[in-house]
């Protein structure tokens, strides 16, 4: 897999596209509409391939800010700005990907637009419901994912314990242990 989906909500995991937002050279997943494709799969928005081309990347990439936005100022209890909102609920109103299902099973076939609108009404989702209530971001420096925190009292600290949570925790045993040592 050349993507990571930490957060298990769609539209959460696509502004993570853009690693380690705030560092002086964040880390860009999408730099190409293969790239693009790779990410639909693998997200499973789409079984297969969308045939992103470089106009469908430069959609993704302003959706994903897009959404950014919209989530950051959620976050912070501003209003939404226009802009922003415009591009979500343009990208929300195309038609979405379409689920088929056949004698083996069931696939998701679309084209990238179609993939992005999937992607948009998600954010709409989360955004527009009483899950905007449970947006956090991952308090692991250098993290800036965001994700829903629907923990038991809404305790959760990281995107995900697989990869941040266990890096925190283990920085902090060696830090521990170091006290320790220093401490004999």
């Amino acid at each position: 897999m050349e993507h990571a989906f930490p957060c298990g909500d769609l539209s959460l995991d696509f502004i993570g596209t853009l690693r380690a937002r705030r560092a002086e050279a964040p880390t860009e997943m999408l730099t190409t509409p293969a790239r693009l494709d790779s990410w639909f799969a693998e997200s499973r928005t789409v079984d297969g391939t969308t045939g992103s081309r470089p106009r469908d990347l430069e959609a993704a990439i302003r959706l994903r800010e897009a959404i950014h936005d919209l989530v950051s100022a959620r976050m912070a209890g501003r209003t939404y700005e226009a802009p922003a909102l415009d591009v979500l609920n343009a990208a929300a109103s195309r038609p979405p990907v379409i689920p088929q299902l056949d004698r083996d099973g069931s696939r998701t076939e679309g084209s990238a637009q179609q993939a992005l609108s999937t992607v948009a009404r998600d954010a709409v989702r989360i955004l527009g419901g009483p899950e905007a209530a449970l947006l956090k971001e991952c308090a692991r420096p250098g993290c800036t994912q965001t994700y829903l925190d629907t923990s038991r009292g809404g305790r959760r600290e990281w995107c995900a314990m697989e990869t941040c949570g266990n890096k925190m925790k283990a920085a902090a045993y060696r830090a521990r242990k170091r006290e320790a040592s220093a401490g004999r």
